[in-house]
């Protein structure tokens, strides 16, 4: 893996949560500090920052990347502030330059959070190879699946050791048995691994595919002008299309959830977008901190949903798919 993203230094673990908490830990992110998270994301990175014992704060996001907006990040960084962690959300990029040009000039870790965008690549450049860490996920439902299970790859070697050390109960590489730090049990099993590799060997195929799956929705719905799609590719950045995520038009009248049930009766699945972090009571009893509005986000979730591309779908499903959001939202 760590070939495949162009990154020298990467260690398994046993999913994309402890892969995220794995990363702020050995990076030196504790009690006390804040860390700078986007509010509409999975919970996985907002949990991680608190098992850290630091403080998450939410931004608002671009409403058309759906990623980390950059001039929101800069007005919530304080002193406390220690990391970022930019999501590359449903497989599209963060604006990676301009978050690390943020970071550099003030000191900042970054952690990329790339669970969702395995196979996806800024100016060139896998995801996750930018910050000081970048996570990933190999859960069900991912690019590339080892059941569960996860890997984290570092820019600095010494940091790697760290982190096996921290992996690994904090047992000493050198004495068996002898603790050197309070660590975890975050290995990877040798099933899982296994899995894996296979996996790895079909990655490139697996990629063709998910583009095809989103390029063939683009052609079929550009006619919609009620709907947002996803976008293809940038002068940056190139979408994996892990999810395929559209949003209805701000004067389109009906919610995400109004057409998400319509479509039901077509037997069309489809998912919500996430929930916006500063909207769930556990995360603002847990000591997340808001420091500005967040109606992107908001606006996001109630505009926005999914519908199916995994892995299995074929060209005549596509169809049907497109066929039944074309009656529903005429």
């Amino acid at each position: 893996f760590s070939t495949y993203s162009d990154c020298k230094h990467g260690i398994a673990v046993s999913n994309g949560t402890v892969a995220l908490h794995l990363a702020l830990v050995a990076l030196g992110v504790k009690p006390g500090d804040e860390v700078v998270v986007p509010n509409l994301t999975f919970a996985a990175p907002v949990n991680a920052v608190i098992y850290a014992g630091a403080t998450p704060i939410m931004v608002d996001v671009n409403k058309d990347t759906m990623a980390m907006d950059v001039d929101n990040l800069r007005r919530v960084i304080t002193k406390k502030t220690t990391a970022i962690i930019p999501v590359h959300l449903y497989g599209h990029p963060a604006p990676m330059k301009e978050i690390m040009d943020i970071a550099k000039s003030n000191n900042l870790f970054v952690v990329e959070d790339c669970a969702e965008a395995i196979g996806s690549f800024y100016k060139d450049k896998h995801v996750g190879t930018f910050g000081d860490a970048g996570t990933f996920s190999f859960f069900g439902n991912k690019t590339i699946t080892t059941g569960e299970g996860g890997m984290v790859i570092f820019r600095d070697e010494s940091i790697l050791k760290h982190a096996k050390i921290l992996r690994d109960h904090g047992m000493s590489k050198d004495k068996k048995y002898w603790h050197e730090f309070i660590g975890f049990n975050y290995r990877m099993t040798n099933m899982q691994a296994a899995l894996g590799v296979a996996q790895l060997e079909k990655i490139d195929q697996i990629v063709k595919k998910k583009r095809w799956i989103g390029e063939s929705y683009n052609e079929l719905l550009k006619d919609l002008h009620m709907i947002n799609l996803p976008i293809k590719k940038t002068s940056y950045c190139e979408n994996i299309y892990w999810v395929y995520a559209i949003t209805l038009s701000d004067d389109f009248s009906r919610t995400a959830k109004q057409v998400m049930l319509e479509l039901g009766n077509y037997e069309i699945g489809t998912r919500p977008f996430f929930y916006p972090m500063h909207q769930q009571p556990v995360f603002n009893q847990a000591g997340l901190f808001l420091r500005e509005k967040l109606p992107n986000s908001e606006k996001l979730y109630q505009k926005g949903f999914y519908i199916p591309s995994g892995l299995a779908i074929t060209k005549d499903q596509i169809q049907e798919v497109s066929d039944a959001l074309h009656e529903v939202l005429s």
